[in-house]
């Protein structure tokens, strides 16, 4: 590690004890690699307020796979047993908040690297209290959930470094969690998160004044000074005067946090894991979709929520019926059974059910009732008769839609297990383990992106198919690195499914839209393996905007009759379309619905029901 400066010692070193090298254990070097060891370096001239003067913070903000818990680990086992003055340990305890599913995954990561003999760690859960950490001399460092820590506030501990995991659960510097770890005395904090910017710069904002509180001045101010002029300047009407003052704001900001963030993409990792296949799929709707979808759009509802509509509850129930459909009109069936109250939720699905037919069963394998359902079920045949060794992995952000995607595996026969919010803490890593197994049984692992799209490694299957999409693409993008990292062997197939024509269009536009806001401000000048900063402008023709390089895809084939519903004539302010080099232009492959072959064996027995596709393939040699 590097050795403090003159200033550095003047400021910290008022004992005047001799300066001495810190020097990481070789047991924990042999297993960095080279990207890994530079990271634990910049913690660590972080943490020890070498990079900013007075600022302790730092933001690891790695995208997943890269391994931010193995330089997690190494930094508090520095930390814990050395320092640059006179040796004297820096940390007598260090505390890891994350997310309840992973505490014991945390416990299992500092045993795996340091051995139980080297280190103890305590972690908090039903069978062990945070009082019995207190009382112990023996344990070094606590892991605990976000949701025990709030209850255990009382117990006053001093800790030398505080690491947050997941750390943009901290994104609202009001709510009570981020509020608890503010009040702790240590200033040493560090934040992991793949996603530092999930859906706006106010995020961003409460993740680095919780990091280095006070170094972007007040939320108002920096609302002001950085915020706005960089929303301005990515509207397609801003001035030129704006769009300057957004690029000059944003590589301000870019460079004031660039001392204490530091961001690294998957192309770091390319080299070591098989190449992945991206898909995303616009599926046809079935006629009862159709029929149903045109008759909530001209319920006076809707029509009342698009005439500008003030009540927010009545906007989320109709995006919520939209959002049923797409998945599967059963779903629809079911709540307009039950909505009978005569509230005006309740009113949104009069005149529904007559729309279905009479013996009309809501069950799962009524897969020719749903469009993404029918692409599903060709691809599982495909699999199992193409490659009988592969596992899928179905993810869904919906309890309900988890329950219909059950009924399909149990109608076709297929061996399953299932995790989401009501599998018990203690028992989803064993599920996980079980899965991941050489020997294990089941062709599905059904998923809920809500309950175990965290850190969770599911690389015993190298098939992910992600049912429906969010609104936040955080959540999808950590959903879809589940069985692409470290110790994957198979090339991995990655299929994202949109109904084409509906609301899912938008919302895909929306992910794309949030997601070029994260690359304004953190991944300035870099590319970003995720399709960061793309814009997509669909009029009869497809286009594909990559405005990270200002570029645009000239002319596809056209895919359809129907114009893609991601952006119509006029939508982008008729921006100038210019020319993307041709390694950018190799990177993206488009696929109308009447395409032969999608150059996928297991795409191809689905083809019937895709309207178009994009599909981009990462490689060891992606750039």
């Amino acid at each position: 590690m590097p050795r403090p400066s003159p200033n550095h010692q003047w400021t910290n070193n008022m004992s005047g004890l001799p300066v001495v090298d810190v020097v990481v254990d070789p047991h924990l070097t042999t297993h960095l690699r080279p990207h890994q060891r530079d990271g634990l370096l910049f913690l660590y001239e972080c943490v020890m307020g070498m990079r900013a003067v007075g600022r302790y913070g730092a933001i690891l903000a790695d995208e997943m796979g890269l391994g931010k818990t193995l330089q997690s680990v190494a930094l508090c086992w520095t930390l814990l047993k050395q320092g640059p003055y006179g040796g004297k340990p820096v940390a007598k305890r260090v505390l890891v908040v994350t997310p309840g599913s992973l505490v014991q995954n945390w416990g299992a990561e500092f045993n795996k690297w340091l051995g139980r003999e080297r280190i103890s760690v305590f972690t908090v859960d039903q069978d062990h209290r945070i009082e019995q950490f207190v009382l112990s001399p023996l344990h070094s460092v606590l892991v605990i959930s976000y949701e025990m820590l709030l209850r255990c506030l009382e117990q006053k501990v001093e800790f030398g470094l505080v690491i947050c995991d997941e750390g943009h659960r901290l994104k609202n510097s009001s709510i009570k969690t981020s509020s608890a770890l503010s009040s702790l005395s240590c200033n040493r904090r560090v934040i992991l998160t793949g996603t530092p910017v999930q859906n706006d710069l106010q995020e961003f904002y409460a993740i680095i004044e919780f990091v280095n509180p006070g170094i972007l001045n007040s939320s108002t101010a920096y609302r002001k000074v950085y915020e706005e002029p960089i929303l301005r300047s990515r509207q397609p009407s801003c001035t030129e005067e704006e769009r300057v003052l957004g690029e000059e704001r944003a590589a301000e900001l870019s460079r004031l946090t660039g001392m204490f963030i530091l961001r690294r993409t998957q192309e770091i990792i390319n080299r070591y894991l098989p190449p992945r296949l991206d898909w995303t799929l616009f599926c046809n709707p079935s006629p009862l979709q159709l029929e149903l979808y045109k008759q909530l759009l001209c319920h006076r509802i809707f029509r009342a929520c698009l005439q500008g509509s003030t009540q927010t509850h009545t906007h989320l129930a109709c995006i919520t019926a939209l959002k049923k459909l797409c998945n599967h009109p059963g779903l629809l069936h079911s709540t307009v059974k039950e909505r009978t109250d005569g509230s005006e939720e309740s009113l949104l699905y009069e005149g529904l059910a007559e729309l279905f037919p009479e013996s009309y069963f809501s069950g799962g394998f009524n897969t020719a009732d749903s469009g993404k359902l029918l692409v599903l079920s060709d691809l599982l045949t495909a699999i199992r008769q193409l490659s009988p060794s592969d596992r899928v992995i179905v993810v869904s952000n919906y309890t309900q839609t988890l329950d219909l995607l059950q009924d399909l595996c149990i109608h076709m026969g297929y061996t399953f297990c299932r995790l989401d919010g009501h599998t018990p803490t203690g028992q989803r890593q064993r599920l996980v383990d079980s899965f991941n197994s050489p020997y294990s049984q089941n062709f599905l692992f059904l998923l809920s992106s809500k309950a175990g799209g965290v850190g969770l490694n599911l690389i015993g299957a190298s098939h992910l198919v992600l049912y429906d999409i969010d609104w936040n693409p955080a959540n999808d993008i950590q959903a879809m690195a589940r069985i692409w990292r470290d110790g994957q062997k198979k090339t991995v197939h990655i299929y994202r499914l949109l109904t084409a024509g509906t609301i899912e269009e938008r919302i895909f536009q929306r992910q794309v839209s949030k997601q070029g806001l994260s690359g304004t401000v953190v991944d300035l000048g870099k590319r970003a393996e995720h399709t960061n900063s793309t814009v997509f402008d669909f009029t009869e023709t497809h286009y594909l905007t990559l405005s990270s390089s200002s570029a645009t895809i000239e002319e596809e084939e056209p895919a359809t009759d129907r114009p893609c519903q991601l952006g119509r004539k006029g939508d982008c302010g008729g921006a100038a379309q210019k020319h993307l080099s041709m390694s950018e232009l190799m990177q993206w492959r488009h696929f109308s619905g009447d395409t032969h072959t999608f150059s996928d064996p297991y795409l191809d027995h689905a083809r019937t029901h895709i309207t178009f596709a994009f599909q981009t393939t990462i490689s060891h040699s992606a750039q």
